[in-house]
């Protein structure tokens, strides 16, 4: 193996998880001069791995292009970065505000429902950003691909059910004491709905982008939030809905 083939297989090697003595062995097939070069190659090797994992981190909070070092950023740059993503997030938003006015009698004649909403639509979005976090990275390190997804999709719905289920339970106390019987239902319901949707937009979402061949690090964070917190509005003021008014 040449030292530019094993520096290009570097990378990967390590993100595979091989072992320290499979790492020393590939290294001892380079020549002396060989080794060396890689040794003064290695800090821009690592560099690279900074900006792109920097790059990454960026894409997920939704800032449009790398600001370079933030220490030295200038107000404007970080202005002109982080502006565009949150005035649509602001729109996006919207859809949730409008759920909630489409409730506006089904809420007047239950207040109580309002107590619970951050809890359950920060929830869908909490579990939607877990979700859509390990997805992206293993489509980034190539553990999973395009093909997987109906597989991962199962396998989803049964670990969201389990989380929903379990935080459903640990609610439906709260909305006892609060409201009783009914409301605890509605609330015990809706976290386990609002938790399955969340963490299956969240698992779906970096594939889309993928199929759509956008980068699919934007799938994380505010977008995910935004997308969960509109679907938990409607899922919660639904089930609301047709429980409290039967």
């Amino acid at each position: 193996m040449t030292e530019l083939n094993f520096a290009q297989s570097l990378r990967a090697s390590l993100e595979a998880n091989v072992t320290n003595d499979e790492l020393v062995h590939s290294i001892s097939k380079l020549s002396a001069q060989e080794r060396e070069n890689l040794l003064r190659r290695l800090p821009s090797m690592a560099q690279a791995e900074r900006d792109e994992a920097t790059e990454d981190f960026h894409k997920g909070a939704l800032i449009s292009t790398p600001i370079g070092s933030l220490k030295n950023a200038t107000i404007s740059l970080l202005y002109r970065k982080r502006v565009l993503w949150l005035v649509l997030l602001v729109f996006g938003n919207l859809f949730s505000g409008a759920g909630i006015a489409a409730f506006e009698d089904i809420i007047a004649a239950n207040i109580v429902l309002v107590f619970f909403l951050p809890l359950l639509v920060d929830s869908g979005g909490n579990a939607g950003s877990q979700s859509a976090t390990l997805m992206v990275r293993a489509l980034a390190t190539g553990d999973v691909v395009m093909s997987d997804w109906l597989r991962l999709l199962g396998r989803e719905v049964a670990v969201a059910l389990g989380l929903g289920l379990t935080m459903s339970i640990a609610v439906a106390g709260l909305g006892m004491l609060r409201g009783g019987p009914d409301v605890a239902f509605v609330v015990a319901t809706s976290m386990l709905i609002i938790v399955l949707v969340g963490s299956l937009i969240g698992m779906s979402l970096p594939f889309l982008l993928s199929r759509m061949r956008l980068d699919p690090a934007t799938a994380s964070g505010p977008l995910i939030t935004s997308i969960a917190d509109a679907a938990g509005v409607l899922v919660y003021f639904g089930i609301a809905a047709y429980v409290l008014e039967l």
